[in-house]
């Protein structure tokens, strides 16, 4: 039980002071002025575990909607992790789990994973084995021959209708909760650019009509905008990146219902390059792409495009005195999201595309008990996260503020 909280409400834009949260079963059973639990109300919660908030601010738990637990970018560092054999990358990415959460994440989607650990790694956090976020996963993602990714154990490589047919359906098969596509080059293929068109009209839309017969939804990572305007058109449900959109291919997104992942610190993160040892090619590559993918995300605030958050980079990694995670709810805001829109961004958003809407995104009754505790007001501006003082999962403490 939290007392004398602020809650953040992020679906009315409100800040609510002066509550107790009440938590059994690791589900949120009652909020209400902490008045209402004095005197002759205290007997409702007598026995329960109570922490005094004095006031600070809770809000729900962070999704981070473009994860790689077993990310290996070009160079020294990304060498060893493909290195690893499934023992050690399994640990290295329960690893990577634990300190997500621990950063406030409570929540991921994980779009591209090596070797199905991903599954293996969902079912030990579901099992209480390790700690960890919610994970929802597509897997491993599909590619051309040659496409972007290509020569990893994190994409299977398509090739024609058939093919990227087959692909979706052995993703399924395997358990993937959604599907992601590489339908353009990126950042980091050495061989390709960022505007370098990757499967013709046929393989998309072969791919997409089935995950969506099957029930799934699918993203893609996309850079240029005639690529993600053919397709949105057949029915894409989520842009990765969108490094070059218009202003006429996001009102398109935004008609069409497709959301944005815009992971805009990848063009800002030259830092992280140069501690993986990553290429100068791909570090001039991020660099040069970076203001053209701020005017994308703009393109994308001004048409009314659904924003969700996503890092690229592993979501706790430490960035630039914070975590990636909180880097990139910081570009947002700096790039015109108001703050109670990026607080969407990263909760009620993901969780509505998930098909979550009705358990987690928000501090409400009958929602999971996944919690972020910030003595700053999280309202006011994302910097906030970056001293969170508690973490909650499912009514378990995971993160302490120290004393």
């Amino acid at each position: 039980m939290l007392r004398h909280a602020t809650v953040v409400d992020v679906a009315t834009s409100r800040l609510i002071p002066d509550q107790t949260v009440v938590v059994r079963d690791g589900v949120i059973s009652e909020i209400a002025d902490d008045a209402a639990f004095t005197g002759a109300g205290a007997a409702a919660i007598s026995g329960l575990p109570t922490r005094d908030l004095d006031g600070a601010f809770a809000m729900p738990g962070l999704i981070n909607m473009h994860t790689h637990f077993s990310l290996s970018l070009p160079g020294q560092a990304g060498e060893a992790v493909e290195a690893m054999g499934p023992g050690e990358l399994a640990l290295y990415m329960a690893d990577g789990a634990a300190r997500t959460l621990r950063n406030g994440v409570t929540t991921v989607r994980c779009v591209a994973e090596k070797g199905g650990l991903d599954f293996a790694l969902r079912r030990a956090i579901d099992a209480g084995h390790v700690l960890g976020p919610s994970i929802r996963t597509a897997g491993r993602a599909l590619a051309c021959t040659g496409g972007h990714g290509h020569g990893s154990d994190d994409t299977i490589a398509c090739d024609g209708p058939v093919g990227f047919t087959r692909g979706v359906r052995s993703q399924v098969a395997a358990g993937a909760d959604l599907i992601k596509l590489m339908i353009s080059g990126g950042i980091a293929g050495e061989h390709e650019g960022i505007a370098t068109p990757q499967l013709t009209r046929e393989e998309m839309a072969a791919a997409i009509r089935t995950a969506h017969d099957w029930g799934r939804k699918v993203t893609a990572h996309a850079g240029p905008a005639s690529i993600i305007e053919l397709a949105v058109e057949l029915g894409l449900d989520c842009v990765e990146h969108g490094y070059q959109l218009t202003a006429d291919v996001a009102r398109a997104m935004a008609a069409h219902g497709t959301a944005l992942v815009p992971t805009l610190v990848v063009t800002h993160a030259d830092a992280f390059f140069e501690e993986l040892g990553v290429p100068a090619w791909m570090r001039e590559r991020s660099a040069q792409a970076a203001i053209r993918h701020r005017e994308s995300f703009r393109h994308a605030l001004d048409a009314g495009v659904e924003i969700m958050l996503g890092s690229d980079m592993p979501p706790f990694w430490p960035f630039e005195g914070t975590t990636a995670v909180v880097r990139e709810l910081e570009h947002m805001h700096d790039a015109g999201l108001d703050a109670w829109g990026v607080l969407r961004a990263a909760t009620m958003n993901p969780a509505n595309w998930l098909g979550l809407g009705e358990r987690v995104g928000r501090v409400e009754v009958g929602f999971d008990a996944d919690l972020v505790i910030t003595r700053e007001d999280p309202s006011a501006a994302p910097a906030a996260l970056r001293s969170i003082e508690h973490v909650v999962r499912r009514g378990v403490l995971v993160r302490e503020a120290a004393a």
